[in-house]
């Protein structure tokens, strides 16, 4: 994976699509973190230099695919395509300058090496999906509908929903949009991304 293309990329959509105040300076704010050159887990899905632009780009991908496998052509009129790019792309600031890279002993072929790996170090701890919220409201103003999708894209693995689905149930019957974004995100992370040891 070349991480100057997937951010070109990830770029080019969100230049092509999101024009609301702010974007500029929540843009230039993570050319200032570690968001292009981050990954996306530390043990899990892309957790390789680059992997969160690449997660984000991809699930991008299914978002708008699952749109427009369920509403057809007229998907733009359900959700705009703004909302869309908002949505995939801004997902997991919440992982800017969450991870430090540290050493470890590594037995390779009988002989021990050090090798580095990714350590999370949250220096902002205020959840996951409501701290990505949270972080881009700073810049720019949310619409419900995609506050909703990023809040709550975890699904049942959020931590918040332990023994209680009863708000994740009524945030996708009133928002189907968010609902489709979670699977975006699933199908992403185990269907299109891998993890290296």
């Amino acid at each position: 994976m070349d991480i100057e293309e997937i951010k070109q990329e990830f770029l080019e959509i969100f230049y092509d699509n999101i024009e609301r105040d702010g974007a500029e300076d929540l843009l230039a704010f993570l050319e200032k973190t570690d968001f292009f050159t981050a990954p996306a887990s530390a043990r899990q899905h892309s957790n390789f230099e680059g992997g969160l632009c690449l997660h984000s780009v991809n699930v991008y991908k299914r978002y708008l695919k699952l749109l427009k496998d369920e509403y057809g052509e007229k998907w733009s009129e359900i959700i705009s395509p703004e909302s869309v790019a908002i949505i995939a792309l801004l997902h997991d600031v919440c992982k800017v300058n969450f991870y430090t890279v540290e050493m470890r002993n590594v037995k390779v072929d009988g002989e021990w090496i050090q090798k580095p790996f990714y350590k999370i170090e949250d220096t902002l701890p205020y959840g996951h999906g409501e701290k990505s919220v949270y972080m881009i409201s700073g810049f720019m103003r949310l619409t419900r509908e995609e506050a909703m999708a990023i809040n709550w894209h975890m699904g049942a693995f959020d931590e918040r929903i332990r023994n209680n689905s009863v708000t994740l149930s009524n945030v996708f019957y009133r928002y189907p949009t968010a609902f489709m974004f979670h699977l975006a995100d699933y199908m992403a992370t185990y269907l299109d991304e891998k993890s290296v040891e």
